[in-house]
């Protein structure tokens, strides 16, 4: 069996790391030059009840550990004016560690064999053969055909199309993010207001917020909340660091400077982050020898499981592979029921709330969770 995956994101690594363990060769085709290309996004947290279990799956769990930044559960709750309304500390018994999402990914690409990745390799388009298989082509004019086509590129897949015409709409919010280095000493009231793990600010109303995490080191890294129009967004210039930094800090008039201060004092180019989604409960015809994984197949606004989904994805996939051998169709079926009925299922707070406070959940918490 030939299979290929498009995108090497944490989904197709993990479904390409479970293959290996199997013994089932794979290639991952993926558009960025190199692992380094760009910056690979902040922290994660890794959810004992998804995305752990596919750590488990890849067999990385000792791995895994070692990328855990101790202390980064700890959670801060804040009104406008940073008064706290409510603290969590870590005492290492929650079960959503968080890790560092590049560094999570090279724990993935350095389980794989040297060669599966082959960078620099951006889908153009894909398409059926008479024979059944299917065809992608690339950017730089080349092209692959293979038995089996694993789509895990993404909110804009090349892959999708062969299997839905649904395509992603914007859901009304975006982030905007920012980062502060050396937050200790050159912004110690903001530090001091983040905490050691992360925090969420409220101002009162659900169409703006901030929200913060102390990375490794002092590094707070930022996302500032907007329930805006998207055309309100593309009127900023978003390559003028300053100008950008202003437009959005306006929208926090009143709030706290030391809020404030991580919109405006920013160390990097604020970037715009819009919300899309694919529609809830999509599911698809099965067309032989291709699926999705991740955001290709559920895309949804950021909510703390997307990756953890991602990786579940891959780990499921990987593991039907693995148990029908002969019957790519059979493992394919299995997995896709699974997965429409996961992406489909509304996340339960109380799944959340109990992983980050088991059997005691402080009701000022739920209140905010309800939006009372």
């Amino acid at each position: 069996m030939n299979v290929t995956i498009i995108g090497a994101g944490l989904g197709g690594l993990t479904l390409a790391r479970v293959l290996h363990v199997h013994g089932i060769p794979v290639t991952v085709h993926e558009a960025e030059s190199s692992p380094m290309a760009r910056m690979q996004g902040g922290m994660l947290d890794i959810h004992d009840y998804n995305g752990q279990l596919a750590v488990e799956a890849a067999g990385l769990e000792d791995e895994f550990r070692e990328l855990i930044l101790e202390g980064r559960q700890a959670m801060r709750i804040l009104d406008r004016d940073a008064n706290l309304l409510y603290e969590k500390t870590d005492d290492g018994t929650g079960g959503r560690p968080e890790v560092q999402r590049g560094e999570l990914r090279r724990m993935l690409l350095d389980a794989l064999p040297e060669g599966t990745v082959r960078w620099g390799h951006k889908a153009a388009g894909a398409r059926t053969l008479d024979d059944g298989r299917h065809e992608v082509t690339f950017e730089d004019g080349t092209s692959v055909v293979t038995d089996l086509l694993v789509g895990a590129d993404g909110a804009w897949s090349k892959v999708r199309p062969l299997l839905t015409d649904a395509t992603p709409v914007y859901e009304g919010t975006a982030f905007v993010e920012t980062y502060l280095f050396l937050a200790d000493s050159r912004h110690p009231e903001t530090a001091k207001a983040v905490g050691g793990g992360s925090m969420v600010a409220h101002g009162g109303s659900p169409d703006e917020g901030i929200n913060a995490h102390r990375e490794s080191g002092d590094t707070l890294h930022t996302y500032v909340s907007l329930n805006r129009p998207l055309d309100w967004f593309t009127a900023i210039d978003f390559t003028d660091p300053a100008a950008s930094a202003a437009r959005v800090a306006a929208e926090f008039e009143g709030w706290a400077p030391e809020l404030t201060a991580l919109i405006t004092d920013g160390d990097t180019t604020p970037v715009l982050r819009p919300h899309y989604s694919l529609p809830v409960g999509l599911r698809w015809a099965r067309v032989p020898g291709v699926t999705l994984v991740g955001d290709a197949a559920h895309l949804a606004p950021p909510n703390g499981e997307g990756a953890n989904l991602a990786m579940l994805d891959g780990a499921e996939l990987g593991q039907a592979l693995a148990a029908h051998p002969g019957d790519v169709e059979a493992a394919i079926a299995q997995y896709e029921e699974a997965m429409f009925v996961r992406a489909a299922t509304p996340i339960d707070d109380a799944v959340l709330l109990e992983s980050l406070f088991g059997d005691d959940v402080p009701e000022t918490l739920l209140e905010l969770v309800r939006g009372e």
